[in-house]
């Protein structure tokens, strides 16, 4: 059973459509114990890090995600999902994280006026290293994004894709071991983001 966390903001419906045009079962829980006793976990969204932070704690939702994370679990962070991932955003003033990955969340700082913030629309994902999610997909292919803040994970191994916008090459796609995280959105990516997230369906992290 695939878990999405339902943290009560973001796009659960857009993922649970994407799972259900790829025939996959999908649970939209709030539930602890269920998204830990799920085979696979999806932690999708859009918000701010603070609130999503505030939610997680106060459904007891942040240790059932160190739980899956800690057992290995395979599990996917989207968006806000992905910036959660690491250990602490600047947003809302500096919001700590889950602490699943090491780094932080800045946000973009363009210098160019017509780098609108946020980005909001289709960029190229140059994969950096490969990985079970990115099978079959081109280098460099486009998927869609919405943020205003990226990722900048400590260590240059965990980085698996970048992307280039107002001025700054990002990591795009995130990863150790049984967590891989994008801060693009597979589930409005078209094609390509429907084949990343059947390989994530398919990605048995104990077997590489």
């Amino acid at each position: 059973m695939i878990a999405v966390v339902d943290y009560k903001a973001g796009n659960l419906t857009s993922v649970k459509l994407a799972l259900d045009t790829l025939g996959t079962p999908v649970t939209i829980t709030d539930n602890p114990a269920t998204v830990v006793d799920a085979d696979r976990v999806i932690f999708p969204g859009v918000g701010a890090a603070g609130a999503s932070m505030d939610t997680l704690r106060g459904m007891g939702l942040e240790n059932a995600i160190r739980t899956v994370v800690r057992r290995g679990t395979p599990f996917l962070g989207i968006c806000i999902g992905c910036q959660i991932s690491l250990d602490r955003s600047d947003e809302d003033g500096g919001v700590d994280c889950l602490s699943l990955l090491p780094g932080r969340v800045m946000r973009f700082n363009p210098s160019d006026r017509f780098d609108k913030v946020p980005q909001m629309g289709w960029n190229n994902v140059s994969q950096k290293r490969p990985h079970p999610v990115f099978h079959d997909i081109p280098d460099n292919a486009a998927f869609y994004f919405v943020h205003s803040y990226y990722p900048v994970p400590s260590i240059p191994r965990h980085v698996l894709a970048e992307t280039e916008y107002a001025g700054v090459r990002f990591a795009s796609a995130i990863g150790s071991a049984n967590l891989v995280a994008t801060q693009f959105h597979p589930e409005k990516s078209g094609r390509y983001g429907l084949k990343l997230l059947a390989n994530f369906i398919k990605w048995n992290p104990a077997a590489e």
